[in-house]
């Protein structure tokens, strides 16, 4: 499953935060029963466009990674939970709208997972776009 979340805090604080998403992504994996095999890595950018600065931080799982990127003077962040096995999309998009304070989101679920009995030519659509 690839959990996808793009959306707009409330609290322009939290996404200057390093100290904040180094704490969230060492904890959160074992929120939703993932096993954390790294240590978070957290980066601040800032590049030629000031309004464009902002943190990364990505932390491996076990069944994949976990990865945050905020643009801390627009508000928005860009947030992939990606794993191998399933989790509760739902509870884990509740749990980043409270984390992040966002006012405003889209997601975007997708099931990564191929069917053994298909064959890989097939191409079935199994985007599931959540409100």
């Amino acid at each position: 499953m690839h959990l996808m979340i793009d959306g707009y805090s409330s609290d322009q604080g939290i996404l200057r935060d390093e100290a904040f998403l180094r704490s969230f992504l060492e904890d959160y994996p074992a929120k939703i029963g993932m096993t954390r095999i790294s240590p978070p890595y957290v980066l601040k950018y800032v590049g030629p466009v000031l309004d464009d600065w902002g943190i990364s931080g990505f932390v491996f799982i076990a069944e994949s990674h976990i990865g945050i990127h905020t643009f801390a003077e627009q508000n928005y962040v860009n947030i992939d939970v990606f794993s191998c096995r399933g989790f509760d999309a739902d509870k884990a998009v509740n749990d980043f709208r409270d984390g992040f304070r966002l006012v405003k989101l889209r997601t975007c679920l997708i099931d990564r997972k191929w069917p053994k009995v298909e064959p890989a030519t097939d191409n079935p659509q199994s985007f599931i776009y959540l409100p």
